[in-house]
């Protein structure tokens, strides 16, 4: 649902109080397929306090979207344990809505760290440093048998002059392993499992290979400062060329052989085969330079 969707319900909520008149709503973050996120003041502390509000229609959704609602707070609740994940503090109904409560991020998103600012290219001690905490995070998730599913710089969250990062955002979560829903996630960073297979059709896709996939192309982010390929279909001449041509990625992207090699166990074809994460940890942790010297 997006932000005109509450409009029309008459549900404009910017100057709004909420949770017994402690948080004030004082304008729109974002818009996302299920909901919008609010600025929000703390009044009830001494020292101006923010936070981020995410706001869902609870009224005239069928017994389907309930379960998702319920789905995506359940399992960042639980994911929202590990530092590396966007803190969920409470959740609250109130006439007919329901809040999420969360920390708030100033400095904004990684995609605007990387595309605006600029910030990790070249720094291959940063760039270390981010991934490993997104790769971290993202490990505890799987093995709380929590499957993002829409993992991309736009819903990981930074701070610290883009030093210290957070996973947000679990709209699309699932706790299946496998899962037939084709074309769940944003279009760059889908496997091509997850869009039905690239050389042969496929019935369901593991949903812990599709994460692996996504991980793949947010390293490309951060050491490039772009995209791969537009989608991973044979459609795409780019990641065509890759399929038919693994070493391929060398000719596009001022990768080191190290990251290439990194690269190509995230992009394996068959997910089975793709490199699971404690072994990319350490493959991170030893490389000497992400791009070319």
């Amino acid at each position: 649902m997006a932000r005109d969707t509450f409009a029309t319900m008459g549900l404009d909520l910017i100057g709004s109080r909420i949770d017994n008149g402690r948080l004030v709503l004082l304008k729109v973050l974002g818009v996302g397929a299920y909901g919008v996120v609010y600025l929000a003041q703390d009044t009830w502390q001494p020292q101006p306090t923010w936070l981020a509000v995410k706001c869902l229609l609870r009224a005239g959704l069928d017994t389907r979207q309930r379960h998702f609602q319920m789905r995506e707070i359940g399992l960042h609740q639980l994911a929202g344990r590990h530092p590396g994940v966007v803190k969920l503090h409470k959740v609250m109904e109130e006439d007919g809505l329901i809040f999420m409560i969360m920390d708030y991020y100033d400095e904004g998103d990684l995609f605007g760290m990387i595309t605006e600012k600029q910030r990790y290219l070249g720094n291959d001690e940063l760039i270390r440093k981010v991934f490993l905490q997104i790769i971290d995070a993202v490990a505890y998730c799987h093995s709380m048998g929590i499957y993002h599913r829409d993992l991309k710089p736009e819903n990981i969250l930074v701070m610290d002059q883009g030093r210290k990062v957070c996973i947000a955002d679990f709209g699309l979560a699932t706790s299946e392993k496998a899962s037939t829903d084709f074309g769940c996630g944003s279009t760059f960073y889908l496997s091509p499992e997850c869009q039905g297979g690239a050389f042969d059709r496929v019935n369901s896709y593991i949903t812990e290979y599709n994460d692996l996939w996504s991980l793949g192309v947010i390293l490309v982010n951060l050491t490039c400062g772009r995209n791969p390929w537009r989608q991973a279909t044979l459609s795409d001449e780019t990641f065509a060329a890759f399929a038919h041509n693994p070493n391929f990625l060398r000719t596009i992207l001022p990768i080191s052989e190290e990251t290439d090699y990194i690269l190509q166990g995230l992009f394996d074809l068959q997910p089975n085969e793709r490199t699971r994460i404690p072994e990319l940890r350490r493959q991170i942790l030893a490389v000497k330079r992400f791009t070319m010297s």
